[in-house]
């Protein structure tokens, strides 16, 4: 293995494992040592062997654009990635501030607005969001919790500063991948992985099932949990069954599930059974044509209703896509001054809100020196990395820009970290992100690590999956370290 560590190069960038001098960060020391000494060959073989347990696994994702409509395995390199215990404080500490505040601000927009009153946040920018539900408008949700499942996604600087991408409230997706990595992980590197003091992530779905249950009624001893799906064309199903199959409750369609009695209930083979706490994986417009999209045949209709009267909890709550909103991001470390009274702990990552008119100037005079994205895009569609984008392209997002201000943001390009991948049986460096997982329950809880996404692409910044990233595991190192 020493020839693959001496050729490996670790350029301008921050590297997640080694320092600028090319020799290991503290916290990687162990990995790195014991990586060293694995006999030639073996790495790749350890590579391979993962693949293939990836594959008969059928850990997969679709992509909504392929023609074809076919189901793609997850790239994953075996190297993991390392977070050291002083990160992670940050990081989790973070991240349990931004939650308790974008919860604060979803139960006060869709109540008494005091934040739009009091113009911390210009009214417009929320009544005007495509994600902003009037329908939600006076809904209580069960516990007074709104975002239930969080996956927020961080990146670091070339300085090490650790930024807040973007957050994820409606649906997020990929912790199933974090889990069937760590499983694979054990299984085919258990040399490497053995005494390194890496804290565990196989508790999630027991978390999980305890955040949802949660939210029924105390009165309810064994509350009715179900995980509610758009179906097997859905690029995350793969996921849905896994989690439902992991917390031990049934997966359900739309079609699965009826409201009568003022209540929602489930066919089953023995009859209706009641459902006290829906975990629903359906976008908001889908979710019930009698409250949104009249023409969706996913949802249940009449829901919003009973979910209204309290008779059903769902988790995430309809609306919280407002604070997925990328123009609503630019105003979250307000909102944690404003409700919290605190400055952020992870910032933002600097942005201009092209619906200002000195703001919209600079980025439309700096194209080429910016990343430019819409309001309501994901997987790395609807975005403008403006120096490796020519002039057509620049000139196409500035007329957008103009004709809709409001449904874009500019940032500056951030040379992000990167970590070492095995590409043609070498290691090379290549730009990450990660995206833990937070839940609110009784408490908030951080899982530790989260799904750290690679772009497997050479010079690539964009790490999702549809447009050809891959991940790894994330190994965050407890406070007493190796063993």
């Amino acid at each position: 293995m020493s020839m693959y560590f001496n050729e490996y190069d670790v350029g301008s960038f921050f590297d997640e494992m080694f320092l600028p001098d090319g020799t290991p960060r503290d916290s990687a020391k162990p990995l790195f040592e014991r990586l060293r000494s694995l006999s030639d060959g073996e790495l790749m073989r350890y590579q391979a062997a993962a693949e293939k347990a990836l594959l008969h696994m059928g850990i997969t994702f679709r992509v909504y654009s392929d023609q074809q409509g076919i189901e793609k395995i997850f790239p994953f390199d075996i190297i993991p990635r390392i977070v050291n215990a002083s990160d992670w404080v940050r990081i989790e500490t973070g991240l349990k501030q931004r939650i308790e505040a974008l919860n604060l601000f979803l139960n006060d927009i869709y109540g008494e607005k005091k934040i739009l009153k009091d113009k911390v946040i210009p009214e417009h920018v929320i009544l005007s969001a495509k994600t902003y539900r009037p329908v939600c408008e006076g809904i209580k949700p069960a516990r007074g919790i709104w975002c239930h499942i969080t996956g927020t996604d961080l990146v670091r600087g070339e300085d090490g500063t650790i930024y807040v991408l973007e957050d994820n409230l409606r649906t997020p997706s990929g912790v199933s991948y974090v889990l069937e990595n760590r499983r694979v992980m054990k299984n085919t590197f258990p040399r490497v992985f053995s005494n390194l003091g890496v804290r565990s992530v196989s508790d999630y779905p027991g978390k999980l099932l305890d955040t949802l249950q949660h939210l029924a009624p105390d009165h309810i001893t064994s509350p009715e949990v179900v995980v509610l799906t758009p179906g097997i064309f859905n690029s995350a199903y793969f996921e849905h069954s896994f989690l439902a199959q992991q917390m031990g409750v049934e997966l359900v369609e739309g079609r699965d599930l009826t409201v009568f009695d003022g209540h929602v209930h489930m066919r089953t083979t023995h009859g209706f059974k009641r459902v006290d706490v829906i975990y629903r994986r359906i976008d908001d417009d889908f979710i019930d044509p009698e409250a949104f999209r009249e023409d969706s045949v996913l949802g249940v209709p009449g829901l919003i209703e009973v979910y209204r009267e309290g008779r059903v909890a769902l988790a995430n709550a309809p609306g919280t896509g407002i604070a997925d909103d990328k123009v609503v991001y630019a105003y979250v470390e307000k909102m944690i001054r404003y409700y919290l009274d605190q400055d952020a702990i992870l910032p933002n990552v600097p942005t201009y809100l092209c619906w200002e008119d000195k703001e919209r100037e600079h980025v439309l005079a700096n194209l080429d020196k910016l990343v430019v994205k819409a309001a309501n895009e994901s997987g790395g569609y609807g975005m403008l990395i403006g120096p490796h984008a020519d002039d057509e392209t620049r000139n196409e997002f500035a007329d957008k820009i103009r004709e809709n201000p409001r449904n874009y943001i500019a940032q500056p390009t951030l040379s992000l970290s990167r970590v070492p991948v095995i590409t043609d049986g070498r290691l090379e460096g290549r730009h990450v992100d990660l995206r833990p997982y937070i839940l609110y329950g009784k408490d908030i809880y951080v899982l530790p690590g989260g799904l750290t996404r690679v772009a497997l692409k050479k010079g690539s910044l964009v790490v999702n999956s549809s447009q050809g990233g891959g991940s790894k595991d994330t190994w965050v190192i407890a406070e007493d370290g190796p063993s």
